[in-house]
This record gives C-alpha cells, structure tokens and sequence, in this order.
C-alpha cells in the first residue's frame, strides 16, 4: 500500500501545481500540451498493444470487456461519480459533457490502465518493494500538472478510483501470485495498450468519442482467456 498513497501524493500535488500555475498559460499552450499527453498517449497504448502473442486474445478480451462493461455501464457511474463530487465541491454541475467530469475521467482512466499500475500494485503486495509504482508516481505527478492546467480540479478526484483500484490490487496479490502467469500478464498488458490508446484518441484528441471506461472489465478477461487455452 506504500506504493499506492506515494502515487495518490504525486497526482494531488501535481493537480494543485496545475491548478494553480494554470491559469498563468495561455489557451493554445494548455491545449497543445494536452494534444501533445493524447499522442504520447496513444503511442504508448500501441507499444503495449504490440507485446501481444496472440492478438486474438487481446480482441477476445475487448469484445467480452465491452458487453460487460456496457451492462453494467461503467463510464456511465465513473461519470455519475464525477458529476457528485463536482456537484458537492462546486456546487453546479454541466453534466457528462463538463470540464469537471472530463478531467476526472481522463485522468482516472490513465492512472489506472497501464500496466505499470496492474504489476507496480502486486509487486507492492507481495514483497513491500514500491519502485514500480514510485516511478509511476513520478510520471503521474508530471502529467497531473498538464492535465489539471486544463482540465481543472476534476484531475485531483481521480486520487479516488486510483486508490480504490491500486491498493484492492494489492490487498488481493497474494491471490493473484498464484493465478497470474508471465503469458497472463503480457496479454493484460496488450489489452490495456488499446484502451490507452481509446483514451488518446477520445477524451485527450477528441478526434471520436468511445465509451473507454466500459472496456475496463477486458483486463481482468484477458488473462482468464489464456488460462482456459492453456488448459
């Protein structure tokens, strides 16, 4: 768990500095910057994407992912989630569309979805070493400032699901040790590159907008897609 609230201390801190300094940066910088996180974005959800052995798995993962994650509508409560908090904080709400909410989900979705996140919260568990999750804290923290600067405060209550999602990983790795397999991992790993990259094009580039949280349950889907073929 030491992992986890070093993590949740850079993204506060860094949402405070972009909230802070944001409103010294003129428009086009703040919106060529957050273009610049959507390509980077994008780019590191296709080198993740390439680790794949068998991309089949990886789309198995994402159509399975997707119906589920369309059930239970999951952007839809990370939504909802946004518009209470901003509701509670600001005292106004625009909605799904807001700047608020778009900044809360962007910046949750991030935090959570690279594989640094998945194995920098089990390495935590099982043996107490957090240099994973430091250094991801690190990036974090640096993009918590991009973000913020731009999207505002809604960046700063993704500290939440951050803390929720990491530290249950955690709690639950002894479990996962004796589940998880290298080729698991690695097939985790490439279905969270494709929503990386959904997150670049969509809620970063703006270039289509894609329901990325709904493909969430593709995580843990993939590497149950490998066991049952090994099997």
């Amino acid at each position: 768990m030491t992992g986890t609230l070093i993590n949740i201390a850079a993204i506060l801190l860094g949402s405070l500095a972009g909230i802070f300094f944001g409103t010294r940066l003129p428009e086009r910088l703040k919106e060529t910057v957050v273009n610049g996180m959507g390509l980077f974005t994008a780019a590191i959800g296709l080198q993740m994407f390439f680790k794949t052995s068998n991309a089949l798995i990886v789309l198995g993962a994402l159509i399975l992912g997707a119906l589920l994650g369309e059930w239970w509508r999951i952007e839809d409560g990370i939504a909802r989630l946004g518009e209470w908090l901003e509701k509670r904080f600001s005292g106004t709400s625009a909605g799904s569309s807001s700047r608020f909410v778009r900044g809360f989900l962007a910046a949750s979705l991030l935090y959570c979805t690279g594989p640094m996140a998945i194995l920098g919260s089990i390495q935590d568990g099982l043996t107490g070493n957090y240099q994973t999750l430091a250094i991801k804290s690190v990036l974090d923290g640096f993009i918590s400032i991009a973000f913020a600067s731009t999207l505002g405060i809604g960046v700063l209550f993704s500290i939440f699901p951050v803390g929720i999602y990491q530290g249950s990983i955690s709690l639950l790795a002894g479990m996962l040790q004796s589940l998880l397999t290298e080729a698991m991992i690695t097939e985790m790993t490439a279905t969270g590159g494709v929503i990386l990259f959904g997150l670049g094009l969509s809620s970063l580039l703006e270039i289509k907008k894609i329901r990325v949280g709904n493909f969430l349950p593709a995580l843990a889907i993939a590497p149950l897609i490998v066991w049952l073929l090994a099997r």
